[in-house]
């Protein structure tokens, strides 16, 4: 039993580092992250995963190679936006101004581009035995931490003005390294 937690643990901490710097670089940006969109958000990502696992190894040929490159392009994609929005700012906001929020329902299609690179891991664990009930609900645990978490350092740095561009340029570099490395092993 113990070892069926560990592996799913350990698969959703793999399927997830993105996540969190997702929501540092949207915490960054000073998107305010609501109770509803950090649900939705692992919702869909978990039940994209789910469907992974449980497709397993009928989708391995076809699925594992396809994710791959989707996730990275995706992942490429949001880091390059991140870095250019990054080197656009000419100076830190300090705006008392309300930060927007991401609903909901912008969460969906991001939560599936999330969840695009955890088909490929999803197919992966369903092939090496991973139950899709444990690993399911891993995922949910781990993606709603990493966003918390996320949205915790990216507060912490956004206090310390000279570091946010910084740490925006970082997580935009992460980020497109992240999707990068996703296409060169996809």
């Amino acid at each position: 039993m113990a070892e069926l937690i560990g592996g799913a643990l350990l698969f959703a901490l793999a399927c997830n580092l993105d996540t969190l710097i997702l929501a540092i670089t949207y915490g960054l940006k000073g998107l305010r992250l609501t109770v509803a969109a950090v649900l939705v958000l692992g919702a869909v990502t978990t039940a994209v995963t789910g469907v992974a696992l449980s497709l397993g190894h009928l989708a391995a040929d076809i699925l594992a190679p396809l994710s791959g490159l989707l996730g990275g392009l995706t992942l490429a994609g949001l880091g390059l936006w991140t870095l250019l929005d990054a080197l656009r700012q000419t100076a830190p906001n300090s705006e008392p101004n309300t930060p927007p929020v991401l609903t909901p329902a912008a969460c969906v299609p991001l939560g599936a581009a999330l969840a695009v690179n955890n088909a490929g891991a999803g197919v992966a664990a369903g092939l090496s035995g991973l139950p899709v009930v444990w690993c399911a609900a891993a995922n949910l645990l781990v993606t709603v931490l990493a966003l918390l978490a996320g949205r915790a350092l990216a507060v912490r740095v956004r206090t310390l003005p000279r570091l946010g561009k910084a740490t925006l340029l970082l997580s935009g570099g992460l980020l497109l390294l992240l999707g990068v490395l996703q296409i060169w092993n996809g």
